[in-house]
């Protein structure tokens, strides 16, 4: 039989030695490789989840009126945008599938174009959507703060482009996006522009900020509940923006059977309509980050704090992102990401996710000190 695709190996499985040599010295590890948040989300929520009564039944794949109105109203006071509740925004199964696999469906709208734009440093799902959906993937490469060099971009893949991929604040490095001046070019080029704005509101180097802020044409926003509100494990999200392609993604999802399930929208819609544990989740990601900061440069690694997110992007004085992540685990117990799981040209780096548990990071850095 001819052999099809062959799905790479899933990264952070590549860590498992190292988890198990953290385990075997200090007899626990501190797992930061992933940013998987462990702290509690509200009360409320939780309520909200179990005692929905909307078990039975499907619930609309776009999302039901109180979690798109709680989803837009909250973008509308946090961020001072306005989005119309039925056009112009539709419910993710969280923001991962929609990544994946949007570029798929978007190929579909248009048949003649074959690729997919994303951040040479970045998320590995924005490469691995292209993948699916059997396009050109093609790095965009950054500038020294981290941000998409939109200058770079070849103006024949710019001519191909099915969309383009940005992650503001960013992942691995924390950069920010000139989010008017991508938006432009998107318009001027016929490119969608698909912004992941997950860690929107860990943004440390002023207010955080929409690509909607320009204007609906040509531009969706993904925002995810994973990170601000501690709910990875419910998956829920949505995308907002130009309508026509909102309309386009509401009906193709429908039919693809991607819905958010009932008891989780009741839950989502409660988170997004509370403000108050994403202040404190806020502190408490700031205080992790300034502890990560003391442990990566007491192993000899070179990092600052992000302007956004919650990772520290460290260098390694050796040029080997594997053997600093090595020797952070066999000094610390913490594991970390080698940079090569973000993009060919970060060799030399490790990321650190600040979403263990304070006081655990506090005794890794006692050993690692």
């Amino acid at each position: 039989m001819t052999q099809g695709f062959v799905p790479p190996a899933y990264p952070y499985d590549l860590l498992n030695e190292m988890r198990a040599g953290a385990v075997e010295k200090f007899g626990a590890m501190v797992d930061c490789s992933i940013g998987a948040p462990v702290d509690a989300p509200p009360a409320a929520v939780i309520e909200a989840l179990s005692n929905s009564n909307d078990e039975r039944g499907y619930p609309p794949a776009n999302g039901r009126p109180a979690y798109r109105q709680a989803a837009v109203d909250w973008m509308h006071r946090e961020f001072g945008v306005t989005i119309d509740p039925v056009t112009e925004i539709g419910a993710a199964v969280g923001t991962k599938e929609f990544v994946a696999g949007t570029p798929h469906f978007l190929k579909m709208r248009r048949p003649d174009r074959d690729t997919i734009l994303y951040p040479a440093i970045s998320y590995p799902s924005y490469e691995m959507g292209a993948t699916f959906a059997g396009c050109r993937a093609v790095p965009v490469g950054v500038n020294e703060h981290w941000g998409i060099d939109i200058d770079s971009i070849d103006p024949a893949d710019a001519a191909r482009a099915v969309c383009l991929w940005i992650n503001t604040p960013g992942n691995p490095a924390g950069g920010l996006d000139d989010l008017d001046a991508i938006a432009e070019w998107g318009r001027t080029n016929d490119v969608l522009i698909l912004s992941d704005e997950c860690y929107i509101e860990f943004t440390w180097d002023g207010p955080g900020r929409t690509i909607l802020s320009s204007g609906m044409d040509g531009v969706i926003a993904v925002h995810s509940l994973s990170k601000r509100s501690n709910l990875a494990g419910v998956r829920a999200g949505f995308y907002a923006g130009d309508p026509d392609v909102v309309k386009f993604l509401q009906e193709t999802r429908k039919h693809g059977g991607m819905i958010v399930p009932g008891p989780v929208q009741a839950a989502a819609a409660a988170a997004w309509n509370d403000q108050s544990h994403v202040v404190e989740q806020r502190a408490i990601y700031r205080e992790r980050l300034e502890i990560g900061l003391e442990l990566l440069r007491a192993v000899g690694a070179k990092v600052e704090l992000p302007r956004g997110g919650f990772y520290l992007w460290a260098e390694s004085e050796e040029g080997d992102g594997w053997a600093l992540a090595r020797r952070v685990a066999e000094m610390s117990g913490v594991i970390v990401s080698p940079g090569d799981f973000y993009g060919d040209s970060s060799p030399n780096h490790v990321r650190f996710a600040a979403v263990q548990p304070t006081e655990d990071l506090r005794k890794a850095l006692e050993r690692a000190g």
